[in-house]
């Protein structure tokens, strides 16, 4: 979560103000044992506030971090996210750690990306790699029986508490995930992520993965790196499977936020990876004809940037045919200006921007006509359909249209 969603300022409640001042405790303690004094009487309150459903309180507590203190802010989020993505369950008298986890899958194509229900022997073999490549041997698995978009995952902090729960005492008792509603129909992107979730219980203190055990800690980044290379070689063929008429990715299956950030980061350049390839195809066209526009947008026309679009246009012809979304998280900054194709050499041992990034994924695809608008734009979506509206090479913003002459298709592209 790189923001929270904005809202009218108001009186912080009496246990919001608390969340406030742990988090700046926290933020100020000079040693581990003071840090760890305050961290106690947070993860109660949050949890308490988890249980109870109390979405709103933690929600008034981050934005007024956001805009106060973003120290206490980072330490208010990682604390919100730990909390409502793992917990503690007794059986028996025994107290097991569970860990909410994504499987990310990243997934590209000229077609539609599949989602919905998993067939059980789908589900048994993912969990028999699960076991055989990722998890401590002692690790108990639930997995949810659906392969899941992006806006299907569970919004806030308390869904997911009370997914982690569910599905926690699922794989402790061996038993399926029963899963209750409907899932809302996904858009139709060229480009997009998908997801497994599980749950892994351990005993108390014991290790959630096979490199954490006590005989692999020593060459624990090897044993990890061989277990994702496993990982890949042995599931990809499942996913491909799932998903028909797909490219898929596998990421290593990891903890519930990160993952799906991770996920969200990688699909990127994968999004203008696949439009250019869909426009080639479909137009019959070479890349070199494309002309892409990038523009900052920002919810507020001060603010930092917090995604870039591009807008994709055809030769002499100035109408956007097509927009990608490349949204910035965390600690991104959209600030940077970009690097003249001469000056790329020299960022080579250095991360690059974001706008880097898009300009050396442009040029890969054999994009030359780039043109980045300096100014910066605010959000702004088409009034009938939704849609993000996409800058001109004039810096105009208008909803993407293909030619109408253009073979059916997806409709949106991220």
């Amino acid at each position: 979560m790189r923001r929270p969603a904005k809202r009218s300022s108001s009186k912080l409640s009496s246990d919001s103000q608390h969340l406030v001042t742990f988090a700046q405790a926290i933020a100020q303690a000079s040693s581990r044992l003071e840090e760890r004094a305050w961290l106690k009487p947070l993860d109660t309150l949050l949890n308490k506030l988890l249980r109870t459903d109390h979405q709103t309180l933690i929600d008034a507590a981050l934005d007024h971090l956001f805009k106060a203190d973003l120290d206490a802010y980072d330490v208010l989020i990682e604390a919100v996210e730990a909390g409502s993505e793992s917990t503690t369950l007794e059986v028996d008298g025994v107290d097991y750690d569970v860990q909410l986890l994504v499987l990310p899958v990243l997934a590209w194509t000229r077609f539609a990306i599949g989602s919905g229900n998993i067939a059980g022997d789908m589900q048994s073999a993912v969990a028999a790699h699960l076991h055989a490549h990722v998890l401590a041997k002692d690790a108990k698995l639930a997995l949810a029986p659906t392969l899941y978009a992006i806006e299907q995952l569970p919004r806030y902090h308390t869904e997911v508490f009370a997914l982690t729960r569910q599905m926690g005492q699922a794989a402790l008792k061996s038993a399926p995930v029963q899963l209750r509603g409907e899932q809302q129909p996904t858009a139709a992107f060229l480009a997009d992520t998908r997801y497994v979730i599980a749950a892994v219980a351990v005993p108390t203190g014991t290790a959630l993965f096979h490199w954490q055990e006590s005989e692999q800690q020593s060459h624990f980044s090897a044993n990890k790196t061989a277990a994702f290379d496993a990982w890949k070689q042995q599931v990809t063929p499942l996913f491909a499977r799932m998903l028909p008429g797909c490219n898929v990715e596998l990421l290593l299956p990891q903890a519930y936020y990160f993952g799906c950030r991770e996920a969200d980061k990688r699909i990127r350049p994968a999004s203008i990876r696949a439009a250019d390839y869909f426009l080639t195809q479909t137009l019959d066209i070479s890349s070199a004809e494309l002309h892409a526009s990038i523009g900052g947008f920002s919810e507020d026309i001060n603010g930092q940037v917090d995604e870039y679009r591009i807008g994709f246009s055809i030769g002499n012809d100035p109408t956007v045919v097509y927009g990608t979304v490349w949204p910035l998280y965390e600690q991104e900054s959209g600030e940077d200006m970009p690097l003249l194709p001469a000056e790329v050499g020299l960022m080579e041992s250095l991360r690059p921007s974001p706008l880097q990034e898009i300009l050396t994924v442009l040029r890969e695809c054999g994009i030359v006509h780039i043109k980045h608008h300096g100014e910066r734009f605010t959000m702004e979506f088409c009034d009938d359909c939704g849609a993000p509206l996409f800058p001109d090479r004039e810096g105009e913003l208008v909803h993407a249209e293909m030619p109408e002459d253009t073979p059916p298709a997806a409709e949106h592209f991220h």
